[in-house]
């Protein structure tokens, strides 16, 4: 959706997968679905990590955490999607980008609320969700 603005009833206008909760992933997505944004958290070497899972993808360790993020980062990395098929081909054009949030870890999401063609990286970005059936949402992110 380009635009300036993020239509209330429909969110970012994007299709909105609809997760499959494991018991991994579960506390990341209640926390969506109330609007917070969690990361995993190594106690063993004091890092943070993006996706949810039982082990840290840095050191191995086990005595992980789930923590609340700030909601903020900046793009790392981005394209603009201008052709898509599937449940996209109508969504066009859309950004694909790679988040750094400012904890640390980066996240693969779209940025949404403004021209695709008006984002650039090393862009200050602020979380949104789109909400999903069941309680459930899906983070993106619009311009700080």
């Amino acid at each position: 959706m380009s635009g300036d603005e993020l239509d209330p009833d429909r969110g970012s206008g994007l299709p909105t997968p609809e997760p499959h909760p494991t018991p991994e992933t579960e506390a990341y997505w209640e926390a969506a679905g109330d609007g917070r944004l969690l990361v995993g958290y190594c106690t063993d070497c004091d890092e943070h990590f993006f996706y949810p899972r039982r082990h840290c993808p840095l050191c191995a360790g086990t005595d992980v955490e789930y923590v609340e993020a700030a909601g903020t980062g900046t793009v790392h990395a981005m394209t603009v999607v201008r052709q898509a098929g599937g449940a996209y081909a109508e969504a066009t054009p859309y950004v694909l980008a790679y988040v750094e949030l400012d904890e640390g870890p980066r996240m693969l999401t779209n940025v949404v609320g403004t021209d695709p063609d008006a984002v650039a990286v090393g862009d200050r970005v602020a979380v949104t969700f789109d909400e999903l059936p069941g309680d459930l949402a899906l983070p993106r992110f619009r311009p700080a």
